[in-house]
């Protein structure tokens, strides 16, 4: 506020000169604060590994006591298997330091969408981005403590099985084809500022 001859406080305007075209083109309609990124961000990620860690103990020391196959459905069961590999059973190995390789890997995939997530502008792809680092701390947890993941998702048609996967595989995979639909449908930043 600025002040007057007669001591009324007057509101700071800028002279027109320093107005610059930046400053006069109004934000983009998604554009998203740092904090807004930040409170999505972190709320997606502690609500996929809240509840991908408590359905994994429910059904490790709960449903899968003894271990064995469930029929829920004509096409879904839940079953127990010791994934060493990643998401859905892809590149396995039994080498006893595979945990350790693949948990180096996860962490660096999540660092990157980490500097992603801070520098996207949004919402959906915030919690794309949030939705992957969840899934892929989760199984990092799984395998630091048991040497492999717990995975119980079995689904099948006609004697054909998916891989078995767990709900961190599944925010992996819906933040994945979430990142993609922003990126083939959404508008690109510069034909959002050129309208």
């Amino acid at each position: 506020m600025a002040g007057s001859a007669h001591g009324v406080m007057m509101p700071f305007r800028p002279a027109p000169h320093e107005l610059t075209s930046a400053a006069m083109s109004p934000p983009t309609a998604n554009a998203l604060s740092a904090q807004t990124r930040a409170i999505w961000g972190l709320s997606v990620v502690c609500a996929v590994i809240a509840a991908d860690q408590a359905l994994k103990w429910y059904l490790l020391y709960v449903v899968m006591q003894p271990p064995r196959t469930i029929e829920l459905t004509a096409f879904f069961n839940l079953v127990m298997v010791w994934n060493r590999g990643i998401s859905f059973g892809l590149l396995t190995g039994n080498a006893e330091y595979m945990p350790w390789v693949l948990s180096g890997v996860a962490i660096a995939v999540s660092l990157v969408m980490l500097v992603m997530l801070w520098r996207v502008r949004t919402l959906s792809s915030v919690i794309a981005l949030a939705a992957i680092i969840g899934g892929a701390i989760c199984n990092v947890f799984d395998r630091l403590r048991f040497g492999a993941v717990a995975d119980f998702f079995d689904f099948h048609a006609s004697g054909y099985h998916w891989p078995a996967f767990n709900l961190a595989d599944a925010a992996i995979t819906c933040g994945v084809i979430l990142l993609l639909w922003d990126g083939l449908f959404e508008p690109s930043e510069s034909i959002r500022n050129s309208s």
